[in-house]
């Protein structure tokens, strides 16, 4: 098959989860012996220069992106917010240049699959539909209503719940409209899948995981060390938030008692008062590291204090794939068929979070126990071949391959 990938940001380098789930899938693709594509828009946020993909992937996927401007501007915020109807966030990646662009590379190649990455390509639908004649396949990376409403709900402040609700009930109707628009639907979770049939959604539906290379699993055979970590793109404000949360409520507290334990976070793009954070509730803050895997490996406890998100927390799935031990929210969870006390410790109030992180940290048995069956529970449904022979397989029921 030939198989475009079209992205709202280049999925290189693969330090975030929807870059993750975009780079792991195509590749594997291309080794399978398709043709694979990826057009994406270079953002200011994510900016790639000409020459920092690496040459052995521009051997295997063809790479074409163009410079879309998607920053954030308060006056024209402000005029979203008073004269339209569509969320900012969505609006900042409808471009008329990217579109043309897209016509182009229509014109000149011929897809079996054009493979939208994610609810902000919806704009393009129809710039897809006038140049293209095979299937379209809309793969959902979260739900991103949920997202917003979760988080309107945990506003303090009046002017920023009213503000976070609009957007909430502007990209319900966005995410509503792109309902049965595509011809194929790839949900990343149980969860989502649920979500968007309740949206009425009738398409061919499959859920695809994000799946983790063979390079990426390490059986380990005991507790390196009992260190707390976290890491997480720290641009994201369900990450800062319970981040933040974790360090005040849980984190504080933990340090009074255990003064020997330590706490290191790390994560991409954040912003100067994170740092400051992290000093004051003294917490060791990496910023973004050069490889998670090593990052992983170095700490013993994953804490994933997430109260707001949607999909999945690949960097669970990660973790799990290195034999870490983890305590989170059940919202960092959602999606995942996890049971708690067997792959994972699930907590949502702070001092029961706190007493779960104490009996790992008292026992080193059940720290154990916890790795060998979160490795397990990840070799098993996230391998490779296991996600993308599943993924060829339901493309080839659907008369594409």
């Amino acid at each position: 098959m030939k198989i475009l990938h079209l992205c709202n940001k280049i999925p290189y380098p693969p330090i975030d989860g929807g870059a993750i789930a975009v780079l792991n899938l195509a590749r594997l693709l291309a080794e399978k012996g398709h043709e694979v594509w990826i057009m994406a828009m270079n953002t200011g946020k994510h900016r790639i220069g000409e020459k920092e993909i690496p040459e052995e992937l521009l051997k295997s996927i063809h790479f074409v992106y163009f410079s879309v401007d998607s920053r954030i501007r308060p006056l024209k915020l402000m005029t979203n917010l008073i004269f339209s109807a569509e969320p900012y966030n969505a609006v900042r990646f409808h471009n008329r240049n990217f579109a043309e662009k897209l016509t182009d590379l229509l014109n000149r190649e011929k897809f079996d699959i054009i493979q939208m990455e994610g609810l902000y390509l919806k704009w393009y639908i129809s710039t897809i539909r006038k140049n293209h004649a095979g299937k379209i396949v809309y793969r959902a990376h979260n739900i991103e209503s949920e997202i917003w409403t979760e988080l309107a709900r945990q506003r303090k402040n009046p002017v920023e719940r009213s503000y976070f609700r609009i957007i909430a009930r502007r990209m319900r109707k966005y995410e509503q409209d792109m309902i049965n628009r595509y011809d194929l639907l790839l949900p990343i979770s149980e969860h989502d899948e649920a979500v968007l049939e309740s949206m009425g959604n009738i398409k061919p539906s499959h859920i695809t995981h994000t799946h983790i290379p063979d390079a990426g699993f390490h059986m380990a055979v005991s507790p390196v060390n009992h260190n707390l970590f976290f890491i997480g793109a720290l641009d994201w404000i369900p990450n800062q938030e319970g981040l933040i949360w974790f360090l005040e409520k849980v984190w504080q507290v933990l340090k009074k008692e255990i003064p020997q334990l330590e706490f290191h976070i790390a994560g991409r793009n954040a912003p100067g008062w994170i740092g400051k954070k992290c000093k004051r509730y003294k917490a060791v803050f990496h910023g973004e590291v050069a490889s998670s895997h090593d990052f992983f490996d170095r700490n013993g406890i994953m804490i994933v204090p997430l109260f707001a998100g949607s999909g999945l927390r690949i960097k669970i799935i990660e973790a799990m794939a290195r034999s870490k031990a983890i305590v989170s929210t059940s919202k960092a969870v959602q999606g995942l068929p996890l049971t708690n006390g067997k792959e994972i410790l699930i907590e949502d109030d702070e001092r029961m979070m706190k007493e779960s992180i104490c009996k790992l940290l008292e026992d080193p048995g059940k720290c154990l126990q916890l790795q060998k069956t979160a490795y397990d529970f990840v070799s098993m449904n996230f391998r490779s071949n296991f996600v993308v022979d599943n993924l060829l397989y339901f493309y080839c029921e659907q008369g594409v391959c």
